[in-house]
């Protein structure tokens, strides 16, 4: 079947891909920018990648007639706008009308549980975007999860934020809101499992796992599994914003982000039984074992996706960042330095290992001391770190950076900074003739701009002096 992933750079979309190549399917790949593909997917003969936005109607046409079932896998947690709820309706209106002018016969979207009479504005707009998605021409399947627990996740390392960084909490008394999570491994199973089954066209589903917990049960039980002891204290006098600057300050999320999810962490998030796991053979798995095969993941490297790559966790920028691949020269300050290397092959690798726990070779603690003052005024700071210790890619996040470019074939690595300041910033590595040439640009906004690079520069001259003498050494 030739099968249309919309959100294919997402967290789920990234993890399905490959299932349903496995499957023998052909998968269309619907991405903003294809720069921000997985390169191997340029190899795969099953993959088409195309360009679509859904909130410009003028890329709809880039979409085949020939689909045969398609995944609707778009959500806005952090979307910063006002209007996002008519914005996320106005998306899946123009996915179900481009959508019915195709041979397509199913479409997949996963949701989230929406059954407290009082749900988030978040969970409400997933809620009008079911009946947005509604046609006569195509029989439409809705899962709707709740926690989504899986190496990578927003809610996953955000509790492994927690547990792992405070001994005692004094926390919210959301934290007492049950819930039901689900592994991210039975999500897929869902998704891939209903693929032209006509038992599930034109029907909704609750998934999830097999017990009902609380917040902090989750927190404790986290902890058990990690064989760490925590001591949870919740009290009623946190506001919501108040609970927000608590999980923005002790985790690594964005401060939008940390604001929506304690706006969704007040509705009980409990799904209602059906016969869909004995219809698609899936017997989910408990929290602890989720956890469990989540950090198995972690151990050896091979995360597929992580919240932290999507631009949910963006400080600045937030799409189409193709545009910053021209590092711009006019009106623009530099530092530039060169320094011949000995072994090219060495130095690239040590720059594709850049940050994250490796760090930045010289003046970390100067480095995290730029992110703390980052935190301090509402930026993201250095705790993002990175998805892969040793790879790169279009797109990546990178403590505060977000990657532009990376190709390692032709020794070539660019930065945008996604820190809070006051104009924009790139840093670029790269290597020709046997020269290391590191570049960071800065294009400054305003007075306040030019007067932030002046002040930075004696530090640049002995942090990025370092920085290279230590990418260039044997």
């Amino acid at each position: 079947m030739n099968i249309l992933v919309t959100g294919a750079t997402g967290y789920i979309g990234k993890r399905l891909i490959p299932l349903l190549l496995h499957e023998g399917h052909h998968v269309t790949c619907a991405v903003r920018d294809k720069l921000r593909a997985d390169k191997s997917y340029l190899q795969e003969e099953q993959i088409d990648i195309i360009e679509v936005d859904f909130l410009k109607p003028e890329t709809l046409k880039n979409i085949p007639t020939d689909i045969d079932i398609a995944y609707y896998l778009i959500h806005s947690m952090s979307n910063t706008s006002n209007d996002f709820e008519k914005l996320e309706q106005e998306c899946a209106a123009n996915f179900r009308t481009s959508i019915e002018k195709t041979n397509t016969k199913q479409v997949i979207y996963l949701s989230g549980i929406t059954n407290d009479a009082n749900l988030s504005k978040h969970l409400q707009s997933r809620k009008n975007v079911e009946h947005e998605l509604e046609s006569k021409s195509y029989a439409l399947t809705i899962f709707k999860a709740g926690i989504i627990v899986g190496s990578g996740s927003s809610s996953f390392e955000i509790i492994r934020d927690l547990v792992e960084k405070l001994p005692f909490m004094i926390a919210p008394k959301w934290l007492n809101t049950k819930t039901q999570p689900l592994a991210v491994r039975d999500v897929l199973s869902f998704l891939l499992k209903s693929v032209g089954n006509e038992k599930t066209f034109n029907r909704s589903f609750d998934i999830f796992g097999p017990e009902v917990l609380t917040y902090k049960q989750m927190l404790l039980q986290f902890a058990e599994v990690r064989e760490l002891k925590r001591y949870i204290l919740t009290v009623p006098v946190m506001t919501p914003k108040l609970s927000s600057y608590w999980l923005y300050f002790v985790t690594s999320t964005s401060y939008k982000l940390a604001s929506n999810l304690v706006d969704s962490m007040g509705v009980e998030i409990i799904g209602k039984p059906s016969e869909i796991n004995a219809i698609l053979h899936v017997n989910p798995l408990s929290y602890k074992d989720a956890v469990a095969l989540a950090f198995e993941k972690i151990e050896q490297n091979s995360i597929i996706s992580s919240w932290k790559d999507s631009f949910i966790s963006s400080g600045r920028l937030k799409d189409n960042f193709h545009k910053y691949i021209n590092v711009p020269k006019y009106g623009c300050f530099q530092d530039y330095k060169e320094l011949e290397v000995t072994n090219s092959a060495q130095t690239i690798d040590k720059i594709w290992a850049i940050g994250g726990q490796t760090g930045w070779y010289y003046g970390n603690f100067l480095w995290r001391v730029r992110g703390y003052i980052d935190k301090v005024f509402g930026g993201i700071g250095l705790r993002r770190g990175r998805t892969n210790p040793t790879q790169l890619d279009a797109g990546d996040a990178l403590d505060f950076w977000r990657v532009i470019y990376a190709d390692k074939e032709k020794q070539k690595l660019l930065l945008y900074a996604e820190m809070k300041l006051p104009g924009e910033a790139w840093l670029e590595f790269k290597i020709e003739d046997n020269l290391l040439k590191q570049t960071a640009t800065f294009r400054p906004r305003g007075i306040l701009g030019r007067l932030y690079w002046y002040s930075v520069l004696p530090f640049h001259g002995f942090i990025f002096n370092g920085m290279i003498k230590k990418l260039a050494l044997k």
